[in-house]
């Protein structure tokens, strides 16, 4: 029998990966969409929340994909009523909203998801397993894209709270703290802000163990989603395509071949049966040390 989903946002995610993720799955129905303009055709849209919340209390499972800045409220209110909760990355806009959630959900016995779509990347899995038992001994990271095709016109992304270039770059980190045998830390940081804009459009990062990421949000033409990572007496790993394509020792291997918002879907379901939450903040510890540890240079202004 499908659980009943609800997403809320509905946005460029919700339409590209959410929404087709939950149509292909036998284990989920999507019920309603809470949003102020987006809806989905066939499928009850609600303006307001609360109205859902009180109006569908058959709707286990509500998947936000609002911007962080507003997520920990509505996060908040379903978990108070009892509802299920998947978080799109990052999950909330600092480390203790999330720690709250948690708290929540523990108290109410519900499941919280914060979910890291990239870890279910094709290559990633196989990564991880290469590395086991490894000592890295270098490693770089390196993810350009254009912030005009990604998110066309959505200034949430530099106010305080959007992250900026680390909106797609904890992608990447999230990636980095699935794979690595031992974790890694900040040791500097130098962030781009553009004039007038309050998070960083470019950065450089170096971690503890030799390993560095260096992060852009203008880069047009083909994009640019590498991880390598080199350890000592093993294979050199390679991950390309976000983490859906991987390398060992310059030869491509085979990965999974589940993508990536269904396997996060499936996941959900996993967690929901056994009663169990999924909240790993390691991506976001990281990008919070960067922030904190990272020298600010004013570059130029930008504007869609």
């Amino acid at each position: 029998m499908s659980r009943k989903v609800c997403i809320v946002g509905v946005g460029k995610i919700a339409r590209d990966q959410h929404v087709p993720a939950i149509d292909a799955s036998p284990e989920w129905e999507l019920a309603a969409t809470v949003s102020r303009q987006g809806s989905v055709e066939g499928v009850p849209t609600f303006r307001d929340f609360d109205v859902m919340l009180l109006e569908r209390p058959d709707i286990e499972v509500v998947s936000l994909c609002l911007p962080p800045q507003p997520r920990f409220q509505y996060a908040r209110k379903a978990l108070k009523a009892g509802r299920h909760v998947m978080l799109e990355k990052p999950p909330g806009q600092t480390l203790a909203e999330v720690h709250e959630l948690e708290r929540l959900a523990a108290e109410a016995g519900v499941t919280l998801f914060a979910t890291w779509h990239s870890r279910m990347g094709k290559g990633v899995a196989g990564a991880k397993a290469a590395l086991a038992g490894r000592e890295v001994r270098a490693g770089k990271i390196t993810w350009k894209e254009d912030v005009r095709h990604w998110h066309p016109g959505q200034e949430w992304v530099f106010e305080p709270g959007g992250l900026g270039v680390f909106d797609p770059g904890i992608n990447a980190l999230s990636i980095l703290t699935e794979i690595l045998p031992r974790p890694v830390h900040v040791v500097r940081a130098e962030l781009d802000f553009p004039d007038g804009r309050q998070t960083p459009i470019a950065a450089r990062v170096e971690f503890s163990r030799g390993v560095s990421m260096e992060l852009d949000w203008l880069q047009t033409g083909p994009q640019t989603w590498d991880i390598e990572i080199e350890a000592e007496d093993g294979p050199r790993v390679a991950l390309r395509s976000g983490g859906n394509e991987l390398w060992v020792d310059g030869v491509r291997q085979d990965g999974s071949e589940v993508e990536e918002y269904p396997a996060l879907y499936a996941r959900m379901a996993e967690l929901v049966g056994r009663g169990e939450s999924d909240v790993d903040l390691s991506p976001l510890v990281h990008v919070a040390d960067a922030m904190t540890l990272g020298r600010r240079n004013v570059v130029a202004a930008f504007e869609f």
